[in-house]
């Protein structure tokens, strides 16, 4: 059975790609086999090349073919910020938390019909020598609320509302969620490569 590493230390994260790709297949790991791995510097323009640089960081330090994702938010009303610096929104060591009070200050003055937002993820795998096999591209339209709602996800999960609905993400089931999020429709391109694939 081939095997993939999943190359993202968020326990959240690695649930939910092993959930949506568990039909495909594959065995999955985690960076948590490498504890002394670091992460490679995210200086792409891009979701999809930031997502690249990982995924060929990752597969070539462990010899294994990996999969890595990068996503962010773009918010209409900040001219489409925080996007690729969605993790990096409040500085290093900011916590999720950090980054969502600060979205929030920043949109403290936007009229809720002025809240249009969405995710964007890419999700790009590569073989063990750094060969990137596949590229996949995922959007969730929604808008951000006035204060967070819900305990589960991650990020900025509990101030999105996708369209279609009256919950966040962080409200929605994760059965859901693993249909109509941005990383969600990535994935499920991903799922069609990796059935198919016979590079790993």
């Amino acid at each position: 059975m081939h095997r993939l590493l999943l190359g993202t230390r968020n326990p959240g994260k690695v649930k939910e790609i092993a959930s949506i790709l568990q039909d495909v297949g594959w065995t999955f790991s985690s960076l948590e086999e490498f504890a002394s791995l670091e992460s490679p510097e995210e200086n792409g323009a891009t979701y999809a090349e930031n997502a690249i640089i990982k995924a060929r960081f990752y597969a070539t330090a462990t010899g294994r073919c990996a999969l890595a994702d990068d996503s962010g938010l773009e918010v209409d009303a900040l001219a489409g910020a925080p996007g690729v610096f969605s993790a990096r929104y409040a500085g290093e060591g900011a916590s999720d938390a950090d980054r969502r009070a600060l979205l929030l200050s920043e949109l403290a003055r936007i009229e809720a019909n002025e809240r249009r937002a969405r995710f964007v993820s890419a999700v790009a795998i590569a073989a063990a020598d750094g060969t990137v096999l596949n590229v996949s591209e995922g959007t969730c339209e929604g808008r951000i609320i006035f204060a967070p709602r819900g305990q589960g996800g991650f990020g900025y999960d509990p101030l999105f509302v996708p369209d279609g609905y009256n919950q966040t993400f962080a409200e929605l089931s994760a059965a859901i969620k693993n249909v109509i999020s941005h990383r969600a429709r990535a994935l499920m391109q991903t799922a069609q490569f990796l059935k198919s694939c016979k590079a790993c």
